[in-house]
């Protein structure tokens, strides 16, 4: 094995293992996508660390091996599902995911972000992602995964959520932040806590600035 293959193998086997990520086609993939691809070359010495990784000219961070890996987990995807990652920056969350045989978009509005996300996917060697600068026009996804920490709850992406399919999400920043999973009965959103996370945040969910009397 070449130098990542070993470190990838060591991010699964003492990152993702050991922080109760036990399905088999989480870690299966972990284990085959190149997570050094989805970073600046100059950066691929920090892909395999336990901590996120700043996304250098974009307002995008890829978010720790295990916390991704774990929020993925937890939406429970079955092959043939259609799937959304928003903000996931250069992708590699989605492209966690098409490796697990769903059918996987990447939204990024950032648009030095998508850059890096069209280059990353290419060098990855990863099949089965769609890539979109704008919302995806067909808004009846499975799953949806907002790839990093919201201040406040990602009602916008509600709407692409189908009848019977879920979203997650970590809300609140710091010590506070909580990864969250909502499921969609009708139009009701219903979400719970699921475990403890913190991650870089999306600044398109950051809590707007109010007045102080």
């Amino acid at each position: 094995m070449d130098g990542f293959s070993e470190l990838r193998r060591v991010m699964v086997d003492c990152q993702l293992r050991t922080y109760d990520v036990t399905d088999r086609a989480v870690l299966a993939a972990a284990d085959r996508v190149p997570r050094e691809a989805f970073v600046p070359a100059e950066l691929s010495h920090l892909a395999y660390l336990d901590q996120p990784v700043p996304l250098p000219g974009t307002s995008r961070a890829l978010m720790a091996p295990m916390v991704i890996a774990r929020m993925i987990q937890v939406l429970d995807l079955e092959p043939g599902e259609k799937v959304l990652e928003f903000g996931g920056g250069s992708g590699f969350g989605a492209a966690l995911m098409a490796e697990m045989g769903t059918k996987a978009t990447l939204w990024e509005p950032d648009a030095a972000a998508f850059a890096l996300a069209q280059k990353a996917i290419g060098q990855a060697g990863t099949e089965g992602v769609t890539l979109s600068a704008a919302q995806p026009a067909d808004a009846d996804f499975d799953a949806v995964l907002a790839s990093g920490s919201c201040e406040s709850a990602p009602e916008s992406l509600f709407g692409l959520v189908r009848d019977g399919g879920r979203l997650i999400a970590i809300e609140g920043i710091g010590r506070s932040a909580r990864v969250k999973l909502y499921q969609k009965t009708g139009q009701i959103m219903t979400g719970r806590p699921v475990f403890d996370a913190a991650a870089p945040i999306l600044e398109e969910f950051r809590r707007k600035p109010g007045f102080v009397f």
